[in-house]
């Protein structure tokens, strides 16, 4: 998939549109705490007034306790950050522009701004062409034959630290999935392998909850051929699915069970011990390593890639995040002059008590998790 990147300078096109940051001092760093300055409340049907009249400030306040929500949709239909963030704009936008058009009552501002960012991910979706697999890249570590090469190789992780208010309100009635398993890399990597048309109405229905007749109403389309779609999707996906996915659910996030499977992890990866990696695995553990297309499944298999890129001498240490509601890990290569340096994120999806598969992703996105590049000398 390729579609247009962020702007790397200057102000985005919906810019003008985000909320308004001011940095507070805290009295011992030259930095300060940003906070968001929030004016008096004033009514749905006033904003939405004064924003048809060009009002940007009544815009912003009307649109922006939808903001994150939508991102994170955007980023289940395009299993991108980065695209995400460009859809986002790109729907604050048409937003704006198409504002006067807006009925209250005819639908709520919210389906509204559901049916812009679905048009403008499928739009994306339709337009644009796969993007392409990287080659092998870990220098002196020759990998086993792979279980398969992957199809889905477009994936990027999503930074749990913008899932916060993203996903606390309620689905609607006809929402068939919990929000953090619809979150999950499992879950976002399954949904790329279907068309665009049933993916968006899948995500509309399944995960979200939207009524067929707002889906219809949100694609131009006629209830029965939602429904068909959403039939096709759902026999569709379990398919898409790694079967690493497991069949007994994850600890809780920050539970005992979670902090002591991460524990061991942590002190078998950066130890280089085997036998007590192996340990952690279920017996259908799944390595995937998009872009790069090399997918490993199978405890014995997955034993003997780690085993190569143990054998080869390369150490790591890790420094903790988290991913799409999972453990993740920023991954730094020690290196001869002690400075060590950023490879890549690896994100853990677990199953009871075990590993049941791991994401590894390129250092590109250590960014997105407030990770550096590279960590000094210790």
């Amino acid at each position: 998939m390729h579609t247009p990147r962020r702007r790397e300078t200057g102000r985005t096109r919906a810019a003008q549109f985000a909320a308004r940051p001011v940095y507070i001092g805290d009295g011992t760093t030259g930095r300060g705490k940003k906070v968001t300055v929030v004016g008096p409340v004033r009514s749905s049907s006033d904003l939405i007034s004064k924003a048809q009249a060009g009002d940007g400030e009544a815009f912003r306040e009307l649109t922006e306790p939808h903001r994150r929500e939508l991102q994170v949709h955007c980023y289940r239909m395009l299993g991108s950050f980065t695209d995400a963030e460009d859809a986002l704009q790109d729907t604050m936008l048409a937003a704006w522009q198409g504002i006067g058009g807006f009925i209250e009552g005819r639908a709520s501002l919210r389906t509204w701004l559901y049916r812009i960012a679905t048009n403008r991910c499928l739009n994306a979706l339709r337009s644009a062409s796969r993007r392409p697999a990287r080659e092998w890249d870990v220098p002196k570590v020759e990998p086993p034959v792979p279980t398969r090469l992957g199809e889905v190789v477009w994936l990027e992780p999503y930074p749990d630290a913008l899932l916060e208010g993203a996903l606390g309100g309620p689905p609607g009635p006809e929402a068939r999935y919990e929000q953090t398993e619809a979150i999950s890399l499992a879950f976002v990597t399954a949904l790329q392998a279907l068309p665009p048309r049933q993916l968006a109405v899948l995500i509309l229905r399944d995960v979200l909850g939207f009524h067929a007749s707002e889906v219809a109403d949100m694609l131009e389309a006629t209830v029965d051929s939602v429904n068909s779609a959403l039939k096709r999707a759902r026999a569709r996906l379990p398919r898409g699915r790694p079967q690493a996915a497991g069949t007994q659910p994850p600890p809780a996030p920050g539970s005992p069970a979670e902090e002591a499977i991460v524990a061991a992890f942590v002190r078998a990866w950066e130890s280089a011990d085997l036998d007590a990696l192996v340990a952690l695995l279920t017996d259908d553990v799944f390595i995937s390593m998009p872009p790069m297309p090399f997918e490993y499944e199978g405890r014995d298999v997955v034993a003997r890639f780690c085993a190569r890129l143990f054998g080869a001498g390369r150490r790591f240490d890790l420094v903790p995040a988290r991913a799409n509601g999972q453990p993740a890990f920023g991954a730094y290569l020690r290196g001869a002059t002690g400075i060590r340096h950023g490879t890549g994120l690896y994100v853990l999806t677990l199953a009871g008590g075990r590993i049941c598969a791991m994401t590894r992703f390129d250092n590109s996105v250590l960014p997105w998790f407030g990770l550096p590049r590279s960590l000094p000398c210790r």
